[in-house]
């Protein structure tokens, strides 16, 4: 097993490494560049979207070459269960094989030949194209041998380093990292056990609360850091008493459809909101007005709707395991109940915020999170681990996606520039399924003569596509990442998308009729 972690935890390192090389890799020479800005097409006497789209890949055949790309890796993560199933099938068979294989008397071969008799290398290989956070950045690898072969080296280093964005990515990291330790996570526990007191401190109580005011602490804390804190606690207070299916992948739909809408209070915590804030002087007052009151009926709306399917689904729930203090035993060295130091949990909440406020500043909020390491360890008898493997495995799948997202303009900006109001919301959301939210509306900001009501539709359809699918927002391979142990073979995609389904139709409902 030990062997198998390893090599696991090789091909993410490689992987990672090579991430960041091509991140920090200087383009030299004067290739050509991509992507080709949309205002050099000359296709302003076109009206049709079909005719811009086909003169478009006339004048710039790659671009359908990278579109074909992002949808084969759309493609491979709604397959990945697939790969995590045959990985499990040559996991058992191989297994079964070696139990089968007479034992050898030679006690020295026996032990050396341990470790590679207990590997299935083909298995291996399958587990990790199932793994939903390396797919992007695998078929990253191929996007860069197509510009490489179809420009130069220079080209495709030069979008790399020069025309993609890695800060979102980067401050996910962060954020994710940050939220998840223990006194963060025991303040935020807290603090909504005093609202689930409520409903008496049920299962029940518990699961409304964090559904309902987690996502919400979105418009504060960012949306990472309110995905990261209500999917732990998720994982604490509901999916460790071991729901039906159905009623996790209901929970996990919702969760992700709550904390897409929960950000737009604001106008600096939603990566879709943070787009066109500036550009559209959207500040906190509007985002209040237009949007935030409105996500609040949505999310309490779709959670009691929830609440009622399901009601009987709690009674069935386990209960969860105690501390036993007369034995001194804890289940987990995360969950022991002995007390945090306020200034403890002080100083951790200033590193969050000091995050939040250095959001776009990459120097500056890394740097703190380099002296918040330092602080962790000088405090460590209060600390938990600190995990780095989850939040880096999201940093490199969102990385993987703004590559590849970045390359998508060509067709996505016309499309939304044709429709009407009603369908640019409608068209947002389903667009925002297939690509991260927050590129739904950078793109839109490139369509010129957007009134303020299709500026308002589509970032409505943005945020209420949001939690379709795993791709469809920045904090939702966090998420993932965080419970998807508690479904077998990990989150299928499918099943994601009808979790999802009936509180994204409330959402938009929502936004539309209020």
């Amino acid at each position: 097993m030990k062997s198998i972690n390893r090599f696991k935890q090789i091909l993410i390192v490689l992987l990672f490494i090579g991430g960041l090389n091509t991140l920090f890799a200087s383009a030299a020479g004067n290739g050509d560049t991509i992507p080709k800005p949309l205002s050099s097409y000359n296709d302003g006497n076109l009206t049709g979207v079909t005719d811009i789209l086909v003169n478009r890949i006339k004048e710039e055949p790659f671009n359908l070459v990278a579109t074909l790309i992002f949808l084969l890796a759309i493609i491979h993560t709604f397959i990945s269960g697939k790969f995590r199933a045959i990985a499990h099938d040559l996991e058992h068979h191989h297994k079964k094989k070696i139990e089968k294989k007479p034992k050898s008397k030679d006690v020295k071969y026996e032990n050396e030949n341990a470790v590679e008799e207990e590997v299935s290398f083909t298995a291996e290989i399958m587990h990790f194209l199932g793994e939903i956070e390396v797919v992007f950045g695998l078929w990253v690898l191929i996007l860069i041998g197509s510009i490489f072969f179809y420009f130069d080296w220079h080209a495709a280093m030069d979008y790399i380093s020069h025309k993609v964005n890695f800060t979102e990515p980067m401050f996910v990291v962060v954020i994710m990292a940050l939220a998840s330790t223990r006194p963060v996570l025991r303040l935020s526990e807290q603090s909504l056990e005093i609202v689930s007191r409520l409903g008496g401190g049920s299962a029940a109580a518990w699961w409304f609360s964090i559904l309902t005011i987690g996502p919400i602490l979105g418009s504060f804390i960012t949306e990472p850091g309110a995905m990261t804190i209500s999917a732990m606690l998720l994982a604490n207070q509901f999916y460790k008493r071991k729901p039906s299916v159905k009623f996790a992948y209901a929970t996990i739909g919702l969760l992700f459809v709550n904390i897409s809408v929960g950000g737009t209070l604001s106008h600096f915590a939603a990566p879709p909101v943070l787009m066109v804030a500036s550009k559209w002087n959207w500040d906190l007052t509007f985002m209040l007005t237009n949007y935030g009151w409105k996500a609040i009926i949505g999310i309490v709306t779709a959670n009691t709707l929830y609440f009622l399917i399901f009601r009987n689904e709690f009674k069935k729930l386990s209960e969860l395991p105690k501390w036993d203090v007369t034995k001194a035993v804890s289940i987990k060295w995360e969950e022991r109940p002995d007390p945090i130091p306020t200034w403890v949990t002080l100083i951790h909440l200033f590193f969050l915020g000091w995050t939040v406020f250095t959001a776009h500043y990459p120097p500056l909020f890394i740097g703190g999170f380099l002296l918040f390491l330092g602080f962790a360890q000088a405090t460590i008898h209060h600390q938990n681990r600190v995990d780095l493997k989850p939040p880096l495995l999201v940093g490199f799948f969102l990385a993987g996606l703004v590559i590849h997202g970045g390359l998508q303009g060509w067709w996505i900006a016309p499309v939304l520039g044709s429709l009407d109001e009603i369908s640019l919301m409608l068209g947002a959301t389903v667009l925002t399924a297939f690509n991260d939210n927050a590129a739904i509306t950078y793109l839109s900001t490139l369509v010129p003569n957007f009134s303020d009501i299709m500026k308002y539709a589509v970032v409505a359809g943005a945020v209420t596509g949001g939690g379709l699918t795993v791709i469809a927002n920045a904090p939702n391979p966090a998420g993932q990442s965080i419970l998807s142990k508690y479904f077998e073979l990990g989150v299928s995609p499918a099943k994601l998308a009808l979790g999802a389904f009936i509180p994204t139709i409330i959402m938009g409902l929502a936004f539309m009729l209020l």
